[in-house]
């Protein structure tokens, strides 16, 4: 293994990979010279492993199913002039692995194992349901009212549905279940009801279709289509839409009910033959027996224009304004409305190049999803509550940021590239086309950041303060942070860069600003960490969020919200100013790891992966979903919470590199009987890793090394050998 060549990111460390920053103001730094002794103030989480590795928040995390092919899990220790930073890094015999991305608040995405398959897929107004192969049923998308949460403890779904603001499953046992909005009874399932085979959810009512062929409705009635026409039976499928419904009949024939707006009840005369049927905003859909597809009501957007030669169909689904078909090839033809609820969101109607193997598909307002044939789901549409990430996709995540004003607009770094959901008025979630060969990302209010390995920030969004496009020759920067119309960098000299609105002053870094670690940027304000462990803000001051703490030391994390401030020290406990409620820290907060703040919210990372949100000015808190635990970081947005989470072999452990003797003392956990190699380079850029003498076998849980200083840049990693 001497001499295999990794392939580890070094610069990624210098930007983005510190346990104990929110991922947005990323940036661990610490001194090394050749004529110091000193601790370095550093404090970093990671875990021991067998296997793979996180990056952002320096944990190697144990997963199952990995190719038997030899992996190298390697902790990179990058010094670089005065400045360090940690990577955590796979070999190159695989990818990168980080984390799964979990949401909640307005928007939610589960978390679900790397790998999982999904058997059945279902689509909402701007939320979904989906099936694992082994029964758990998981929700994302827009959860106003919990119409996302899935119940904890419900279990032997056979199928699901999911409405404009509610969702409902079929249990085995012929039973219904229901929740979400209710103000209409939508989610009161008549009491007795059972010996259900089939389930449909409209935008504010419910259906029910029994094993005898008759059907059940429930909630808002208004037009009538609560109520199944008298003598209705014989019936063997059933569609809601948001004010009609579809009945099929045994003999092919079909049945509708509720509003005739624009024809919606209006049966084509003479229609038979039909095996499926489908339900949209104001249209409906027929598929036929020979694999070709009838359709009726409202054309306002092309939906009931059904394709030329469509033929071999063997599913349809109807949405708003918007129509798809999967064909018995496993592609999907959609036709119909692109336009989304939102500015610059939709696209519902465009099928991703490529797509095939599908197996099953889904339309709801404005998004459409297809299940394929090996458990995956694809999505696509609008997003402005997360409704189009595919369940699944947001693995391998080394970063994230969270950006306001509700609902807030999100990003998520994996494999060099930016996926971006949420509020998209300005832009600030459409990434720019090719941007690659990304190591940090911040989100502001309206616009985002990327910052690339090679030290260039790119920016988007909303530019009307400047703050949407990165000042022309700024280079060799190791961080980014994006407050809500400003924006900080740091610089590899120590020096701080800032951009944007500058109302209260908060792009004005104070002269002789140097020696800098961190950096984080607020609402108006902005702050610096020293290499000394003091903290350095200026801005906006009006609720106390600029003034630092008097005696304030020992520091080795910062945050900024809108109108507060949060420093992490050395022994994990945290200080807050600012904004009423913000110094309220939890009582007996400890062992924190990571914070993060936004406009409303602060949230400190413990080190056993658990966490805890307190509020600013007594706004509603964004409560931690139960059982949340194994947390590596956070991010938080107005009205959401990110966090990236893995399962963990071990609970986290402090890493504390110090200088001593001449020497640069390493420390890390280790697995008893395992052996490690440390080996660094002097430049980035170079082709190979120099490995150092001798390989090191763990007679216990820690191993500490050492390497003398050389006076030199070196840039260190620590593999984990099979």
């Amino acid at each position: 293994m001497r001499g295999a060549r990794s392939n580890a990111q070094p610069f990624m460390a210098l930007c983005c990979q510190t346990h104990s920053l929110p991922l947005r103001q990323r940036a661990s730094i610490c001194e090394r010279t050749s004529n110091r002794r000193e601790s370095i103030r550093m404090k970093t989480t990671f875990d021991r492993s067998v296997s793979e590795v996180s990056v952002p928040t320096n944990r190697i995390c144990k997963r199952s199913g990995l190719s038997r092919r030899s992996k190298l899990a390697s902790l990179a220790l990058l010094f670089l002039a005065a400045m360090f930073a940690v990577l955590l890094q796979e070999s190159a015999l695989a990818a990168p692995t980080a984390g799964t991305v979990v949401a909640w608040g307005d928007s939610v995405i589960p978390y679900v194992e790397p790998g999982t398959r999904f058997s059945r897929i279902a689509a909402g107004g701007d939320h979904n349901l989906a099936i694992e192969l082994d029964g758990t049923v998981v929700g994302w998308g827009y959860n106003q009212s919990g119409r996302a949460t899935v119940p904890m403890g419900l279990s032997n779904v056979v199928a699901i549905a999911a409405g404009g603001s509610h969702s409902l499953v079929l249990r085995s046992d012929g039973t219904v279940f229901a929740w979400g909005y209710n103000l209409n009874g939508q989610t009161s399932v008549p009491s007795r009801l059972s010996n259900v085979v089939a389930i449909a959810a409209g935008s504010i009512h419910s259906l029910a279709l029994k094993q005898d062929g008759t059907v059940v409705g429930w909630g808002w009635n208004f037009y009538g289509q609560a109520v199944a026409p008298a003598g209705l039976s014989n019936v063997v499928a059933i569609a809601a839409g948001p004010i009609h419904n579809l009945a099929l009949k045994r003999d092919g024939t079909v049945v509708t009910w509720g509003s005739n707006c624009c024809g919606l009840t209006n049966v084509p005369a003479g229609l038979s033959n039909v095996v499926a049927i489908a339900a949209g905003g104001r249209h409906s859909l027929a598929l036929m027996r020979d694999g070709t597809v009838i359709a009726w009501g409202d054309n306002s957007n092309g939906q009931t224009s059904v394709p030329v030669g469509l033929s071999h169909v063997v599913a349809i689904a109807a949405a708003e304004y918007h129509s798809l078909a999967l064909k018995q090839d496993g592609t999907v033809i959609a036709w119909g409305g692109n336009q989304g609820r939102y500015r610059n969101n939709g696209g519902q109607a465009m099928v991703p190049n490529g797509l095939s193997n599908v197996v099953a598909i889904a339309a709801a307002d404005y998004h459409s999803m297809a299940l394929k044939q090996d458990g995956t789901i694809v999505a696509w549409g609008d997003n402005y509550y997360g409704q189009s990430i595919a369940l699944g996709a947001l693995s391998n995540v080394i970063a994230m940021a969270a950006g306001g004003f509700p609902p807030d607009h999100s990003l998520a770094l994996q494999n060099g590239t930016v996926t971006a959901w949420g509020d998209n008025y300005y832009g600030q979630a459409s990434v720019p086309v090719g941007l690659s060969n990304v190591v940090a990302v911040a989100a502001g209010e309206y616009h985002s950041a990327a910052l690339t390995r090679e030290g260039t920030i790119v920016a988007w969004g909303d530019n009307s303060n400047g703050q949407g496009v990165a000042p022309a020759n700024l280079s060799n920067v190791v961080a980014v942070a994006a407050g809500n119309f400003h924006n900080v960098a740091l610089k590899q000299d120590g020096t701080v860069k800032a951009w944007g609105n500058n109302s209260s002053g908060q792009t004005f870094v104070p002269s002789r600003l140097s020696n800098v670690v961190a950096i984080a940027a607020g609402g108006s304000h902005s702050l610096a960490l020293r290499r000394d462990a003091t903290v350095v803000a200026w801005g906006a001051n009006d609720s106390g969020q600029a003034s630092v703490p008097a005696g304030l030391t020992n520091v080795v994390a910062i945050a900024a919200g809108c109108c507060q401030s949060l420093a992490l020290k050395e022994d994990g406990t945290v200080v807050g100013w600012g904004a009423s409620d913000t110094a309220n820290v939890a009582v007996g907060l400890s062992n924190v790891v990571a914070v993060a703040a936004r406009n409303y919210s602060n949230l400190a990372l413990k080190r056993d992966g658990t966490f805890v949100v307190w509020t600013v000015n007594n706004f509603r808190p964004t409560a931690v979903p139960a059982g949340l635990s194994n947390v590596v970081a956070v991010a938080s947005g107005d009205f959401n919470v990110l966090a990236i989470v893995q399962p963990l072999a071990y609970q986290p452990v402090l890493f504390s590199p110090k200088i001593s003797g001449g020497s640069l003392i390493f420390s890390w956990p280790a697995i008893p009987g395992r052996t490690y190699r440390l080996r660094y380079k002097s430049r980035l850029d170079e082709a190979a890793w120099t490995d150092l003498p001798d390989d090191i076998v763990a007679s216990d849980s820690a191993v500490t090394t050492s390497d003398a200083i050389s006076g030199t840049s070196r840039f260190y990693q620590l593999v984990l050998l099979p």
